[in-house]
């Protein structure tokens, strides 16, 4: 006789904690990119949330692990989107571009320049911001692109070499225009056609440096 897993929905106690956390991680990650890491405190985040420290604590030990979390949960919520973009059985080129066009759209968002301008902020003072981003971000995203350039490295279509390296390389130049404007203040706002034009000259430039080998 063959068992059959069943999955059973979250218990109605279950589940008002699940609400419970995901609107302390939305509340908590505006307060962080209002007031910063420093200036950030766990009674803080408590009387915005209209609750009590204690309840807070129940759910995160710490200010450092409630960072984790928020960074956690929108770094999640977009690998699922980028993982769903990065088709091995696409063709190569316009599946790099959109993936492309879409890490760029995310990074340029107000949100996601906020967070990053925290990061370099604060991070002297607070080392292990760094780690938690790098860690909960840049990284997954790394290995998740490096898994696409790997399929496409074993069929032949780019050449063979370090597939963490070369999402580094990707990244690094599609990020290196309008994000670097924005981040620096140079920019006030980003358009679609500043998004496009830093996607395809990263992707160009890749499929440049990553071309196949040619056979004597």
């Amino acid at each position: 006789m063959t068992s059959v897993e069943t999955s059973f929905p979250p218990s109605k106690r279950e589940a008002r904690r699940q609400d419970r956390r995901d609107t302390i991680l939305t509340v908590a990650q505006a307060y962080f990119l209002d007031h910063g890491y420093a200036g950030t405190s766990m009674s803080g985040i408590a009387a915005a949330l209209g609750g009590s420290k204690g309840t807070l604590w129940n759910h995160f030990p710490s200010k450092a692990e409630l960072f984790a979390a928020v960074l956690d949960r929108v770094a999640t919520l977009y690998r699922a989107r980028l993982s769903q973009i990065l088709d091995p059985d696409a063709e190569l080129a316009p599946t790099l571009r959109r993936a492309c066009r879409s890490v760029v759209e995310k990074m340029t968002s107000p949100e996601a320049i906020a967070l990053h301008r925290l990061i370099i902020s604060e991070s002297g003072r607070f080392p292990e911001l760094s780690t938690i981003f790098f860690d909960l971000a840049p990284k997954n995203t790394r290995i998740l692109l490096a898994d696409f350039l790997d399929s496409a490295m074993s069929r032949g279509q780019l050449r063979r070499a370090d597939t963490l390296e070369a999402a580094r390389v990707i990244i690094a130049i599609a990020m290196s225009g309008t994000h670097h404007r924005l981040l620096m203040g140079e920019l006030a706002r980003t358009s679609p056609s500043q998004i496009d034009a830093d996607a395809n000259l990263a992707v160009d430039i890749f499929l440049r440096a990553y071309a196949p080998v040619a056979t004597p």
